[in-house]
């Protein structure tokens, strides 16, 4: 049974929402924290859960990081962190997996599944240690979580779509 570290300075977890039904937003998250723990040969019965702090949400537009971070999205102030956390690990392929599991934004908590890759473990040439890494990539709708914040269009449609599809790639030191 291995238990990892997550190396924030080598993870990340980025964003996209439609903006105006004709492009995209996009954001990241600047905090986040990942346990995992299971065997790396074995992920069928691996247990992870992160932990996103919500008020860290950037954009690239302070006025907008700060609507998000407000009552009408996540209400940061009250509901300082998203959760996931993992029920079970499917194994799709030799290096695709499944993991469902809870996931909980203000807390309202909805049972979600997302894809996620295993890409191997690798020795580091700078300290010797060996670093496992994953690609996890999902979809989930806002407005399960009651993020329903949204203006009508005078072109029609909405300003903000629904669905909120991420990526994050975490690298882990093996301890």
């Amino acid at each position: 049974m291995a238990v990892l570290k997550l190396d924030k300075a080598h993870s990340s977890i980025s964003f996209t929402v439609k903006h105006m039904m004709v492009s995209k937003a996009k954001g990241k998250f600047e905090d986040f924290d990942v346990q995992f723990s299971g065997d790396l040969n074995d992920l069928d019965n691996a247990s992870v859960t992160a932990t996103i702090q919500s008020a860290t949400i950037n954009t690239g537009n302070a006025d907008r990081d700060g609507h998000l971070q407000s009552g009408d999205f996540f209400d940061a102030a009250n509901h300082p962190a998203m959760t996931f956390k993992s029920k079970s690990v499917k194994k799709v392929s030799d290096d695709e997996f499944e993991i469902t599991g809870d996931f909980t934004i203000k807390d309202v908590t909805n049972e979600e599944t997302f894809k996620v890759e295993y890409n191997g473990t690798s020795k580091n040439p700078m300290d010797g240690s060996t670093i496992a890494g994953f690609e996890v990539e999902g979809k989930i709708n806002r407005e399960a979580y009651g993020l329903t914040y949204n203006a009508a269009l005078e072109t029609g449609g909405v300003l903000i779509g629904k669905d909120v599809k991420f990526t994050a790639d975490f690298e882990f030191v093996v301890e």
